[in-house]
């Protein structure tokens, strides 16, 4: 009996061979189009990343060399050359806005260009606004600065403490000194408040007259 179970073993073992071969024949390329769909797939990720830290290493080193241009209408004219685009547009409008010997006319310009961009980061835009609002100083209407300052100082945008800050300096510009100091004393107080917030509106509690609570104070 052992020869013909042997025998039928070997049988149903090379009918077993031959049907993987023939199938492997007419699906295997699957596997092999999978195979390479995931070796293609590292290396096109691979190929992006490299790509995308070059592009950013091309474009900090742009930024650096126009940067060191001599002139502030060179430094600006240098900047707003480099090729860009999204959230590196809204960079060089930042940068160009921060030359404090470039022409403030157009500093301001570049920064309402960043804060009417609503394709843009609240991040980008946001900061636009406050640097606009702190560039443009008393030469901008209180109300208008208010308003702008209100529209960033909301809970979740990333500037709120920021806003809510210069909010509060407003009503020191208003001769409400109570009131800024009660709105300084509330920031003071907010868990968002970073390290050098709180010291700046320590001390501008001290100059107001104003008493710290126990935990500002200390």
């Amino acid at each position: 009996m052992s020869n013909p179970d042997s025998f039928i073993e070997e049988v149903t073992e090379e009918v077993r061979r031959d049907r993987l071969f023939r199938l492997f024949r007419k699906y295997g390329w699957i596997g092999i189009v999978a195979v390479l769909a995931v070796v293609g797939g590292s290396a096109w990720n691979e190929w992006s990343k490299s790509r995308a830290e070059a592009r950013a290493e091309a474009f900090g080193d742009a930024i650096a060399d126009a940067l060191d241009q001599g002139t502030p209408e060179e430094r600006s004219a240098a900047l707003t050359a480099i090729p860009a685009d999204g959230g590196q547009s809204a960079l060089i409008g930042l940068v160009v806005s921060s030359d404090v010997q470039g022409n403030r006319e157009e500093n301001l310009a570049a920064l309402d260009k960043v804060a009417a961009d609503t394709a843009l980061s609240p991040a980008y835009r946001d900061l636009a606004v406050l640097r606009r609002v702190l560039l443009a100083g008393t030469d901008s209407a209180l109300g208008d600065r208010r308003s702008a300052l209100q529209g960033i100082a909301v809970a979740g945008r990333p500037y709120r403490t920021l806003a809510e800050e210069q909010l509060a300096y407003l009503l020191v510009e208003e001769g409400k000194t109570d009131e800024a100091i009660a709105a300084m004393i509330t920031l003071l107080q907010d868990q968002e408040a970073s390290g050098g917030l709180r010291a700046r509106l320590t001390r501008m509690v001290k100059v107001l007259g104003g008493t710290l609570p126990d935990q500002a104070a200390g």
